[in-house]
């Protein structure tokens, strides 16, 4: 691929974006399962300890490397500052890699939450609660909403995970006698702010999401928390599993807190928190890139179904083999894994080439590079409507690139 094509959208979202049209679909659940063969949906305990287990072995390869860069001399040639500079660049290579390694970890603790390891409910839970804990994720309170998220995606009144800002939030002039200086002067931010935003939301939004619900479903009262066993969040039974996630992360702080007594500050960040902070980098950018593009509807109850908010999701093969290889296809099967969500993820690929020829039109991928989609997701994904049954996102000029055609009535699905 010639260098300037990395920033060029995909062929296939252009081809969403020159439909400017959109019929929601009438694909109904059983033809979507009747395609898949059943030993698909087998999972297998021994199997998915393998995957861990070499996950585990790459994570501590790359932690060796990690640990002779501590003891990497330049000698006396060259200048120090430029000694500095390659330093820091070799520590963000490595940052980039092993936070890419804790992102797997994290997306083997999220099979672990839809029962995608193994048969037994236990091993799950026992497995889901050390991956998640290792990187500092609530397990059990985090698992209870996104599993909220799997049965209500792109619901505007029920999904959990994020619910785009409207235009009344926004505070914006009516849209019928709305101009476009009016959005320009409302929405413009410089690209410095714009950037600072960026950074804010990639490396603390989700811990910012569990800590108080930034950017979640906004029925809840401000400063809920996914650490409150009392929080609307849960179910009263749910309760004391959102402790036991709570002392797990305790734990897991008191590990790194006697690390830090062991090792020292500095080393304890270079190889922990530097990771950690490029592992949340790394989720934000696929699981918001999953839903949220130009292209893909939100849908209030009169026309939400399940089978449509499965599909509204995207497929995108972010960083390609590595995605695969260190994330295990939570990116690039994530359409199939919505529809089969107990699906182990070794199999989802399968899975998405046997549903492919069913869902037609409304299989959605995109292969812009991450990049220039995550960029175009956040300057172009701003706000949507507070009116309309099926609603695309609307850029800083007030224009979305879909509208859709609303069908009298929808069939079950």
């Amino acid at each position: 691929m010639p260098w300037y094509q990395i920033f060029q959208d995909g062929p296939e979202y252009e081809a969403r974006r020159k439909k400017t049209t959109f019929d929601p679909p009438n694909v109904t659940i059983k033809e979507v399962h009747d395609a898949v063969p059943n030993q698909l949906f087998e999972r297998s305990t021994g199997k998915s300890l393998y995957y861990i287990a070499r996950h585990i072995a790459v994570t501590y390869g790359l932690y060796y490397c990690g640990q002779q860069l501590d003891a990497l001399s330049f000698g006396k040639v060259g200048a120090p500052l430029l000694h500095r500079f390659i330093r820091l660049l070799l520590w963000l290579f490595y940052w980039g890699w092993q936070g890419m390694s804790f992102a797997g970890i994290w997306a083997l603790g999220h099979e672990a939450g839809h029962d995608a390891l193994s048969p037994s409910a236990l091993v799950n839970s026992v497995l889901g609660i050390v991956l998640h804990s290792f990187v500092l994720t609530p397990y059990f309170a985090w698992r209870a909403t996104h599993r909220a998220h799997h049965k209500a995606t792109n619901h505007l009144d029920r999904d959990e995970t994020y619910i785009p800002p409207t235009r009344k939030d926004l505070k914006l002039p009516d849209g019928r006698v709305a101009v476009r200086m009016d959005y320009v002067q409302a929405l413009e931010d410089t690209p410095a702010y714009i950037l600072f935003k960026l950074f804010v939301r990639q490396f603390f939004g989700f811990q910012l999401y569990l800590i108080h619900n930034r950017k979640g479903n906004p029925r809840y009262p401000r400063w809920t928390s996914h650490y409150n066993p009392s929080a609307k969040l849960f179910r009263p039974n749910e309760r004391r599993s959102i402790i036991l996630s709570n002392i797990a992360i305790g734990t897991m702080i008191y590990i790194i807190s006697l690390w830090i007594k062991s090792t020292g500050w500095s080393y304890v960040w270079k190889h922990y928190f530097g990771p950690w902070l490029m592992a949340h980098n790394w989720i934000v950018t696929f699981t918001y890139l999953q839903h949220s593009d130009p292209t893909i509807p939100y849908y209030r109850k009169n026309q939400w179904t399940f089978a449509r908010g499965a599909l509204a999701t995207v497929d995108r093969p972010i960083f390609g083999w590595a995605g695969r290889f260190f994330l295990h296809n939570i990116s690039t099967d994530h359409l199939a894994h919505h529809f089969f969500v107990s699906v182990p993820f070794y199999n989802l690929p399968a899975v998405t080439e046997a549903i492919k020829p069913v869902l037609g039109q409304y299989y959605n991928y995109d292969s812009t590079p991450v990049i220039p989609a995550l960029w175009r997701s956040f300057t172009s994904c701003v706000f949507i409507e507070d009116e309309g049954d099926i609603v695309f996102f609307k850029n800083k000029y007030g224009e979305a690139l879909i509208q859709p055609r609303i069908p009298t009535e929808v069939s079950a699905m």
